[in-house]
């Protein structure tokens, strides 16, 4: 065993990134009026986001992503599970309605087979290699196994004994499942798919786990966790659950078997009994996420390794169950209006509107006429926004309606305002939102000179109640605190105390 652990530890990886690290978003559809799925991609390609998950394979979702760029890992939800596991023409029949008949227009990359189903469904697990197969089998049938990969997501409360890193390893009740699943990946090129949550792993510790050690804060130095078998230094939760899923691998003998996280965030509100779920920390922890990843930073025991991740997730779910938290993991809100605005600058393109704090502010569609006509009298009256670039003739007269010049003389006042709170309601019938409603030779005040061509972006126009649905096994997938969870925690202590 001691040897073992020494060829564990000293062992060089094979592990490597077949592209460069990207940031993913996961689209969850719990929302009382979600937008169609045109506002959906309207609203990706606002924010240049080239990476999504989708929880099914829901058939407007793909069609909406077609010819955009776009990546797209599918998912074949838990519920259909047991069914395509016992039957390869059934994965075959999924994989030809669901893959062969959108790609390659709509970029599909990957396909999530269940989520969490060692951990959620367990009656489900003695099939879930199967399934994998299965599906990878349909994908080799239609010449389409080397573009597109097969995985499904874990929960790292498989992984026992998590810090120090170096003396993790998964559940041995599931090994039976785990080897087997584990050749799979291995023999096909493609990774492990790890959902990673330091916001419960925080939550659960009692106060042993410092907040600005899961939220990626800077430590000094002897405020690091320190794997006593390895004296590494860790400076965040992420990446001690990385690196306990590597070794948790290599104890079972399997090393060039990269890692994407499929999901990780923070909850932006939450019940009483959650005082850390705030705009502040979950702006924090999902910005510093962004900037470390695209950063190529690696983890301790792969530097400079790509983790790719998917934040959860695009919108808030309001409808989801649960507690308080649970509907409020997103980064917008269904009109897509942003929940807060990230701090990105210097991290590349995505989410670039705001990365500059570009926000808006426009008419709602659908206001009552009226009050329209008495925010935009105000606004041009007492609110002093110069209204004359309105008139017939001036650059943003047309389109000659209520609702555009509404927008544009709203936009003003905010901006004149310093996007100050309040400042973009008008009774109601105004909203923020990310998209530059610029057009032609009408620049919007806060666009910094850039016009974009076209009419206003209509991404808050009413939902179409597009047919997506997410598995019934996804409704409170986070928070159950697990006997596993919290004998970790006792773990941790002996490091932080």
């Amino acid at each position: 065993m001691a040897l073992l652990l020494l060829l564990i530890l000293l062992g060089v990886s094979a592990v490597t990134a077949d592209e460069d690290s990207f940031v993913g978003v996961n689209i969850g559809t719990d929302l009382s009026d979600m937008p169609h799925p045109t506002q959906v991609v309207a609203l990706l390609k606002a924010q240049q986001i080239r990476h999504v998950r989708l929880y099914n394979a829901d058939q407007g979702m793909l069609v909406a992503l077609a010819n955009t760029g776009i990546r797209v890992m599918v998912s074949l939800p838990n519920e259909q599970l047991l069914g395509i596991g016992q039957s390869n023409s059934t994965a075959a029949n999924w994989v030809s309605h669901n893959v062969v008949a959108h790609y390659p227009a709509t970029n599909i990359t990957a396909i999530c087979v269940g989520s969490e189903v060692l951990t959620g469904l367990p009656n489900a697990a003695p099939v879930l290699v199967n399934a994998l197969k299965f599906i990878h089998s349909a994908l080799v049938a239609s010449n389409l196994d080397r573009q597109i990969k097969v995985s499904t997501p874990l929960s790292t409360s498989i992984i026992l004994d998590s810090f120090p890193p170096s003396q993790a390893f998964f559940n041995r009740s599931l090994n039976p499942v785990l080897i087997p699943m584990l050749n799979f990946l291995q023999s096909t090129g493609s990774y492990l798919m790890l959902n990673i949550y330091p916001y419960y792993d925080y939550m659960q510790s009692n106060g042993v786990i410092p907040l600005d050690y899961a939220l990626f804060k800077s430590l000094p130095s002897n405020k690091e966790a320190v794997d006593a078998n390895t004296l590494v230094h860790y400076s965040n939760v992420f990446d001690a659950m990385v690196d306990a899923a590597y070794f948790a691998m290599a104890f079972l003998n399997f090393t060039n078997i990269p890692i994407v996280v499929t999901e990780s965030g923070w909850p932006s509100k939450g019940d009483s009994n959650e005082p850390d779920a705030t705009l502040d920390n979950a702006n924090t922890y999902n910005s510093n996420l962004i900037r470390h990843v695209l950063n190529k930073t690696g983890t301790p025991k792969h530097p400079g390794i790509a983790v790719s991740t998917y934040i959860y997730e695009l919108y808030n779910e309001d409808t989801k169950p649960g507690p308080v938290s649970e509907k409020n993991w997103g980064l917008f809100n269904a009109n897509g209006e942003p929940v807060y605005i990230l701090h990105l600058a210097g991290s590349g393109s995505m989410l670039a509107n705001d990365t500059n704090n570009q926000t808006y502010c426009i008419a709602k569609e659908g206001s009552d006429p009226k009050m329209l006509q008495a925010a935009l009298d105000w606004a041009c009256g007492a609110g002093k926004v110069d209204c004359s670039v309105l008139s017939q003739g001036e650059p943003c007269y047309e389109p000659d309606s209520m609702i555009a010049h509404a927008t544009y003389a709203f936009d003003t006042y905010y901006h004149q305002m310093g996007k100050a709170p309040g400042t973009c309601d008008f009774n109601g019938v105004a909203a923020v939102t990310t998209t530059n409603p610029s057009h032609g030779s009408c620049v919007f005040p806060g666009s910094l000179g850039r016009s974009i061509n076209g009419t206003i972006s209509n991404i808050t126009a009413p939902s179409m109640n597009s047919t997506i649905s997410d598995s019934a096994a996804q409704k409170l997938h986070h928070g159950a605190f697990t006997p596993v969870m919290l004998a970790t925690v006792g773990l941790w202590s002996l490091v932080f105390l």
